[in-house]
């Protein structure tokens, strides 16, 4: 049945293309180029998602969050992880002090860096499971469980963690569990001949852009409501279910290249993904309704971390991306 928005949710929507277009420009003065790459981070945060980053070291991961997080005035915390950190680090720990006025020894929690609006996860396959894991509840439930009590995060929340694809020695990879978490995983590519050009000519100056605020967290969470408030038509979203079900080996439609290079498919929460990027491109474009076109923007983002290869496609060298570009154009 079709959500008619209100008057609200549709002037946030109208707003949204200039929104993007302002967070361009601030971006501009620190980032050079990847304006692919930041219209995929933008589309998660505004579908209250958490983002993975692929790229090997000097690729301007960090500096893009960090700006990001600086122009959209959110608080914004980096953790550098490493082989010993343990999860109260992560998420906070209790001490013991004594009251000054009464002489007696009580404990106080300490929050960790978690409790943040915009939390940069460096390196997350440097640490060990247990550690990853303490960011799970975080990042599905939006609170924090210690001492006790649990806690609410300060909404809007997001994660954004960044992985080194090359150097694999002293690394953990992520469970499949915490992949699934993540809306988006992102591949960061070497800039163009020109963008390095100009990246080596700003990082060898001594001056520092000034930003502006162009982003409150205020309109973060009414971008969010509205966009949830975008209609996608039965059709559409059946195609979606069946282009996630394709990629499930042994699953009923799943395709012959599924059930030659695929161990393991997408789950629902795929399938959740695809539809909400669908509703942002679409509300970028001014429409509010889902089309089919729409998908394309989502599925690759989507499902590359979902889509778990075996043998075959190793021994034959097909990525994953491949694959599922041709269970997109297969799947009508």
């Amino acid at each position: 049945m079709e959500q008619k928005l209100s008057d609200q949710h549709v002037e946030t929507l109208k707003t949204l293309p200039k929104v993007l277009r302002q967070i361009h420009e601030q971006l501009d003065k620190r980032i050079v180029g990847q304006d692919r790459l930041i219209d995929q981070l933008l589309i998660t945060i505004f579908c209250r998602g958490h983002c993975l980053l692929i790229g090997v070291p000097g690729l301007a991961k960090t500096l893009l969050v960090h700006t990001l997080g600086e122009i959209a005035d959110l608080e914004f915390n980096r953790v550098q992880f490493t082989p010993d950190m343990m999860p109260s680090d992560i998420t906070g720990t209790e001490i013991v002090e004594e009251n000054p006025t009464t002489g007696q020894r009580q404990f106080r929690f300490i929050r960790g860096p978690v409790f943040t609006q915009l939390l940069l996860a460096d390196e997350i396959n440097r640490t060990p499971p247990k550690t990853q894991a303490a960011l799970l509840e975080a990042m599905q439930e939006h609170a924090v469980t210690a001492a006790g009590k649990t806690m609410r995060l300060k909404e809007p929340f997001f994660v954004v963690a960044t992985q080194n694809p090359i150097e694999q020695e002293g690394t953990y990879p992520l469970p499949e569990a915490q992949l699934d978490r993540f809306m988006f995983s992102l591949n960061v590519d070497y800039p163009e001949f020109d963008e390095e050009v100009e990246v080596m000519q700003r990082t060898t100056r001594d001056e520092l852009p000034k930003l502006d605020k162009v982003l409150s967290a205020e309109q973060i969470i009414a971008i969010q409501a509205a966009v949830r408030q975008v209609h996608i038509p039965e059709s559409v979203a059946k195609r979606i279910v069946k282009i996630v079900s394709a990629t499930r080996p042994g699953c009923n439609g799943a395709l012959p290249v599924v059930e030659k290079y695929v161990r393991w498919g997408a789950g629902p929460r795929a399938c959740q993904y695809i539809a909400l990027a669908g509703k942002v491109v679409a509300a970028l474009n001014k429409r509010f309704n889902v089309s089919d076109r729409d998908l394309l923007h989502g599925a690759r983002p989507v499902l590359r971390h979902r889509v778990l290869l075996n043998y075959h496609a190793e021994a034959d060298r097909r990525s994953v991306e491949s694959i599922i570009d041709e269970v997109v154009a297969t799947v009508k």
